[in-house]
């Protein structure tokens, strides 16, 4: 009798006059058979050999056992067909009508793609282009190829460039993840106007019903503070301000980035910091007008300082 064992590997048989041999292990055929009298002790094993992978992809293709992780990111999720080279599974040479033969089926398989999977193709390789330009984590990629796939399932693509709706699936993204990143990011990143991402993004919330958080203001107070290189301190002090004026109830309703600017303002003059309204406009996209604004509302209500 077999009997299926998930985990527990060890196994005995139960026989009196097989106690004495060992068990027997054949990783080949994942099983475990008794040395005494041959009885499959444990079947379907998982294979706990080394991965030899290679180190390179024509390699990790031959090696691989598993094949690399499915992804959203692909056109084809990571599941695509490879013809591969005229050679046969022992290195030889295939005949010449053969490799006719394999010619023609990839020709035939690049031809039977969509235009779906081709325009996906394109879309994704434009994603990870502004992945590089701004630095977001694999994760909001993902996030933003999903949101992409269901924009597309919708039809929302009349009349909309790829750009655009590609542009405001990775912003929907990082508002979903927490990253900041502001639409003037993804506008230059991905080279759309600002008005047209808008526009798109407004579309795409409506129609697949997306409920976007709103930005966490800290997260930029890390982002202005660290690309102008502010000293630790004023960072701190920026923090510590920035939960004096929620606690005060004087956020709701403003512009997190321009908070976060006029908070690190405000702890640049408390720490003998002398930066201009200007500078904090050019790095934050926010004009020096809305940051004068709500530097003068902290002021007002926190009595920080003259």
């Amino acid at each position: 009798m077999v009997e299926n064992f998930s985990n527990d590997y060890d196994v005995k048989c139960q026989l009196d006059t097989c106690k004495t041999y060992p068990a027997i292990t054949d990783s080949e055929r994942g099983e475990i058979v008794c040395g005494g009298c041959g009885l499959i002790l444990l079947q379907n094993m998982a294979d706990a050999s080394y991965e030899n992978n290679g180190y390179s992809q024509e390699d990790f293709m031959k090696l691989s056992r598993t094949g690399p992780a499915s992804s959203l990111t692909m056109y084809d999720k990571g599941l695509s067909t490879v013809i591969g080279t005229n050679k046969d599974s022992s290195g030889n040479a295939l005949s010449n009508k053969t490799k006719y033969e394999f010619n023609r089926l990839r020709t035939w398989d690049q031809r039977s793609k969509s235009r779906k999977t081709a325009a996906l193709s394109k879309a994704f390789t434009l994603l990870h282009g502004m992945k590089t330009k701004l630095g977001v984590p694999d994760n909001v990629v993902e996030s933003a190829a999903y949101i992409y796939r269901k924009v597309v399932s919708a039809k929302l693509t009349r009349g909309r460039t790829m750009t655009s709706l590609i542009s405001a699936s990775l912003y929907a993204a990082c508002r979903e993840n927490n990253i900041p990143r502001t639409l003037d990011d993804i506008a230059n990143a991905g080279n759309v106007e600002r008005r047209i991402l808008s526009r798109d993004l407004r579309t795409i919330i409506k129609k697949l019903g997306l409920n976007l958080n709103q930005y966490d203001t800290s997260s930029f107070i890390s982002k202005i503070s660290n690309n102008m290189d502010l000293k630790e301190k004023t960072k701190r002090d920026a923090f510590e301000i920035l939960k004096r004026c929620e606690k005060e109830q004087i956020t709701a309703g403003k512009h997190p980035v321009a908070q976060a600017a006029a908070s690190l303002y405000i702890s640049c003059i408390m720490n003998g910091e002398k930066i201009s309204q200007k500078k904090f406009s050019a790095e934050s996209g926010v004009s020096d007008v809305t940051i004068r604004n709500r530097v003068d509302l902290i002021k007002k209500t926190l009595k920080l300082i003259e």
